[in-house]
């Protein structure tokens, strides 16, 4: 298909917007997106749907808001009866591949990708994928991620774990860590291309927490040296802790620790912008680049310092909400900016345009190539669908059934004061508050979808569903950690 572009979706975990040169970040090391940046154009208000990888995820795959395709949490399916940009590509012609991170249920979920080379991080895919079993076949461990994922050894952390906020180097040679392994294995899809019609999604599990980047990149930044990022407090602020108190209690933090964990957070930052230059001169160097749509974003952001924060889980304020968004389109050299409102929902109809695809009828979402100005206001949700945030160009509504928190962005960009009860924004609260009650009936929300048998691609990476090898790898994974010494020994 030498007529049909080229794409290639970069797809990171947890990165906050302004963590990038190109969004203004002056102590970020972002060479090769700074680079996509200044020959494309960056959205600098663009927003997922849900705080949570896969909900966010089934969106950008579907063009659907989360209400719309019941995967309200990380253990969900996306119902085959929804059609995704990959789905569509496929059965145009393209050849479709994605590796890394997708963090689908079951784990080989069939979204349209013809191969899936997969590294996961937690639940049930960590025990399913390729990379943690080539790990296994190395003898080698992933501890310092594994102890922070999963309960049962992230309650055996020594002191170093909880004061750090789990920001430490990775137990990993740089070989090993995820990043290299992801960005390898997108190489490997490069050299499959000939000319056009080649569809590549490339996931990277970072930097979502550990902050557990591999040396050189873990000593690349130096804490003290640092800024904290815009947005922090002294202090928490009531309502946030009332509403969450953390994965690390956000109390406790101090700026020494988020001084630390934004120095290992941009060393994860900067090792996957590393592969990604890596990807991009692959591109350059076979005359595929210049015509190719290349796309770099986010599932959800991170706190990091923010009201006192870290991570996620809280409410959704904007580096929680507000993700990265660079798009080169097919033959565009010049660099262009958008300060327009768009959500990632925009991101299927967009890349099906510039593939010279048929969008779904299902689908909400923009084409940002035709409508670069984006919506008049941009919707996420969060925790089942009992909040929705309504976010304007000056405005933020965070909405409950028992509670309203207004911003003024243009007077409070941090979001520490809410106006909900000030009577001279009486008129904005009941616009905000009637766009979040008619975008959706709260009282008839549908139930999470699941489906653990729902149809996968086949392989001969694919395993069973229903064999014992999930037993039998986490087993294997058990014994390791606790050969290492590196935990408490079990109560």
């Amino acid at each position: 298909m030498p007529n049909r572009p080229n794409v290639l979706v970069v797809y990171s975990d947890q990165h906050r917007a302004d963590c990038l040169g190109s969004y203004g970040n002056t102590e970020i090391r972002t060479p090769a997106l700074d680079a996509l940046a200044s020959g494309g154009t960056v959205f600098e208000n663009c927003f997922c749907s849900y705080p949570v990888c896969t909900p966010s995820r089934y969106s950008f795959l579907s063009g659907l808001p989360v209400w719309r395709h019941a995967g309200w949490t990380n253990h969900c399916t996306l119902s085959p009866d929804f059609e995704t940009f990959p789905k569509i590509m496929r059965r145009a012609g393209y050849r479709t591949a994605a590796v890394g991170k997708m963090h689908f249920t079951p784990t080989y979920l069939d979204v349209g990708f013809e191969r899936m080379t997969l590294c996961e991080q937690d639940g049930p895919g960590r025990w399913d994928d390729d990379y943690h079993r080539e790990l296994m076949g190395r003898d080698m461990i992933d501890l310092v991620d594994l102890a922070d994922q999963r309960g049962e050894y992230r309650t055996r952390q020594r002191d170093e774990y909880w004061n750090t906020w789990g920001a430490q180097e990775s137990d990993l040679a740089e070989e090993f860590h995820s990043t290299t392994w992801v960005g390898r294995r997108a190489l490997e899809e490069i050299e499959r291309w000939d000319e056009g019609g080649n569809l590549l999604m490339v996931g990277f599990v970072k930097p979502h927490h550990p902050f557990d980047p591999p040396a050189p990149w873990s000593t690349m930044y130096d804490p003290v040296a640092l800024s904290l990022l815009p947005g922090w407090t002294e202090a928490s602020l009531e309502r946030d802790v009332a509403f969450n108190k953390g994965y690390f209690p956000h109390e406790r933090l101090t700026s020494e620790a988020a001084r630390l964990a934004t120095a290992m957070y941009y060393g994860a930052i900067s090792q996957i912008d590393h592969w990604c230059g890596k990807v991009f001169d692959a591109l350059k160097a076979r005359g595929l680049y210049d015509d190719a749509l290349v796309i770099y974003t986010g599932d959800h952001g991170e706190y990091m310092g923010f009201h006192h924060m870290m991570l996620k889980g809280n409410r959704m304020y904007d580096p929680l909400m507000r993700v990265p968004l660079v798009v080169k389109r097919p033959g565009q050299s010049g660099a262009s900016r958008s300060e327009g409102l768009v959500s990632c929902t925009d991101m299927a109809p967009t890349i099906l345009a510039a593939a010279g695809c048929e969008r779904a009828t299902s689908m909400e979402g923009l084409d940002l190539a035709a409508a670069a100005a984006g919506h008049d206001m941009v919707f996420g949700e969060d925790r089942r669908g009992s909040g929705v945030m309504v976010r304007t160009r000056s405005r933020k509504l965070l909405h409950r059934k028992d509670e309203d928190l207004l911003f003024d962005l243009a007077e409070d960009p941090f979001e520490l004061v809410d106006v909900s009860g000030d009577a001279s924004y009486a008129d904005d609260l009941a616009r905000l508050r009637e766009a979040a009650t008619s975008w959706r009936d709260a009282d008839a929300l549908p139930e999470t979808y699941l489906d653990e048998h729902a149809p996968r691609i086949s392989g001969d990476n694919v395993p069973e569903v229903d064999d014992d090898h999930r037993q039998r790898i986490s087993a294997w994974y058990a014994r390791k950690a606790d050969a290492t010494g590196a935990l408490k020994p079990q109560a």
